[in-house]
């Protein structure tokens, strides 16, 4: 078997045969969540993250982003919680779970850790809410949710 060696924080791209946590695109994110009503986005950033940068709005297709974090700003250490809050926002093992972070790294993690606590059905949303910077250093416009053109809002 062959394994390919990533540098830290890296991600893998296609499907995640190894992590068992496929990549998808935004927009097929999108159209999962608006089609299919046990399909949930869940927004695994930080408070701060939430605060200052801005949130997947899916309010016009009357659903909401669950907020959850991987990691507690500003420590960023592993949420100790996290599949507890999970559970606590209504998610089931029978919802498809859409995880998605600024760039497909974090979310990989959270749905790895997901699957892990009995969420089968986890999916990484690829590149996340702003995805890579451009030349001049910004992001949310080479690839992403933001980049892709789908509904958010600042907080």
């Amino acid at each position: 078997m062959r394994r390919t060696i990533l540098r830290r924080g890296a991600v893998p791209r296609g499907d995640h045969a190894v992590a068992g946590v496929p990549d998808v695109s935004p927009k097929e994110t999108w159209e999962a969540l608006r089609n299919d009503p046990q399909a949930a986005l869940v927004d695994v950033r930080t408070d701060a993250e939430w605060n200052f940068v801005g949130l997947p709005d899916l309010t016009s297709i009357a659903k909401q982003t669950v907020l959850v974090p991987w990691q507690i700003y500003p420590t960023m250490q592993v949420n100790g919680h996290f599949a507890d809050q999970l559970h606590k926002a209504g998610l089931t093992p029978l919802h498809r779970i859409y995880f998605i972070c600024r760039s497909g790294a974090r979310s990989l993690a959270a749905g790895q850790a997901a699957q892990a606590a009995g969420f089968p059905h986890a999916y990484n949303v690829a590149d996340g809410f702003e995805g890579p910077v451009d030349p001049q250093g910004h992001r949310g416009v080479v690839a992403g949710w933001k980049a892709d053109g789908l509904p958010w809002r600042q907080r």
